[in-house]
């Protein structure tokens, strides 16, 4: 494999692994270990499906320089362009929000001790993250290539860390009344449907490895998980915090710290290009609206306490995933009529499993908000 297909499979794997695994292990631990296993298989199997759906419906599209809501536009005209962007826009700032929340509490913690100063270390985490933005995507590259082999060594340096220590029967128990209360992370956690577009453009002349890069980029995420969870049930049970990583000592906080950084950059390129080529929108109202907003948004959060971590993650997963999902079936049904390119790879798709996918991302938004 080429050093271009890593760097692509890379950018959709650091884009999904973000705040959504540091929450992981607490809904996992409160529903029982197996029981959100359950649910990661499952809807790790239908993410791979809708993502393999958008890399086609973009290799149908003529030009790399589309986002979702472009698609949306191409074939469903305003209204689902309209309706993808509120989906998007919904669970990209969920994400930041979520992001400045978990490194303004790691930060603090890791350098003060505590996280009474994680406020500040929010917004200086956010100072930084916007000039990242500045360097384009050359930069997006490096971030996403070497934060995510970070990544993936923290998390299997801490699991041998500490499998010696692990307790089984924690990883025993279960919680049938909690049964649906992972679906909101867990969906939240392999959410990186903004940037498969970004993928498009990356892999750009080796379109023929586009396939593997998905379902690579997918797959290391959906191991990791299951890494990440065993560890901190196996070692702390029931007791696991909201954000998992402040719990096991300063060098498990550096995990943190990495896997939201990542994700947050390229969530903030990509809600960028939805501006800069779908919108065309100027200079300033695309600040706006992808580096300024999402400092204003955690501020009134942070001072009002109106929401906490897991909350952050469970709304923007099941809102966000729910419908762009769901737009997403639709979109490449009608990509395959109407695209005017042959794409390099083909996935089936017909009303049933349109029906069939569009009812489980259903049953996670019911389940968020009654269940």
């Amino acid at each position: 494999m080429t050093k271009k297909f890593w760097a692509t499979a890379f950018t959709l794997t650091g884009t999904i692994i973000g705040a959504g695994i540091l929450g992981l292990p607490y809904v996992f631990a409160k529903s029982g270990f197996f029981i959100g296993l359950f649910w990661l298989i499952l809807l790790g199997f239908l993410i791979l499906v809708v993502n393999l759906y958008i890399g086609e419906i973009g290799l149908r599209t003529p030009g790399t320089k589309h986002q979702l809501t472009g698609y949306a536009e191409r074939y469903l005209g305003k209204a689902g362009s309209r309706i993808m962007f509120f989906a998007m826009a919904f669970g990209i700032y969920s994400a930041l929000l979520a992001y400045l929340i978990g490194e303004g509490q790691s930060l603090s913690l890791l350098l003060t001790g505590g996280i009474k100063y994680a406020i500040f270390f929010g917004i200086g985490f956010w100072f930084m993250m916007a000039m990242l933005l500045r360097s384009g995507l050359k930069g997006l590259k490096k971030v996403e290539t070497w934060g995510v082999i970070t990544i993936i060594f923290l998390v299997v340096l801490i699991f041998l860390w500490y499998v010696p220590d692990i307790n089984y029967e924690n990883l025993t128990q279960v919680n049938v009344p909690n049964i649906f209360l992972p679906m909101g992370v867990i969906l939240f956690a392999l959410l990186g449907f903004t940037s498969i577009p970004e993928l498009r453009m990356e892999i750009k002349g080796q379109e023929k490895s586009y396939k593997k890069a998905i379902i690579l980029g997918l797959l290391v995420p959906i191991i990791l998980y299951i890494i990440f969870s065993f560890t901190f049930i196996g070692i702390l049970g029931s007791n696991v915090p909201e954000v998992a990583t402040i719990s096991l000592g300063k060098f498990v906080v550096i995990l943190g710290i990495f896997t939201m950084l990542t994700s947050y950059f390229v969530l903030s390129f990509s809600f960028r290009d939805i501006f800069k080529y779908d919108f065309k929108s100027s200079k300033f109202t695309t600040f706006f609206w992808t580096c300024a907003f999402p400092l204003l948004l955690y501020l009134i959060v942070s001072y009002f306490d109106l929401l906490d971590f897991v909350q952050v993650l469970g709304i923007g997963g099941v809102i966000s995933g729910g419908l762009t999902g769901i737009l997403i079936l639709i979109i490449n049904k009608r990509a395959k009529k109407l695209g005017k390119r042959n794409p390099e790879f083909s996935i089936p798709i017909n009303w049933f499993i349109i029906i069939l996918i569009s009812l489980v991302f259903v049953l996670g938004i019911l389940a968020e908000f009654f269940l």
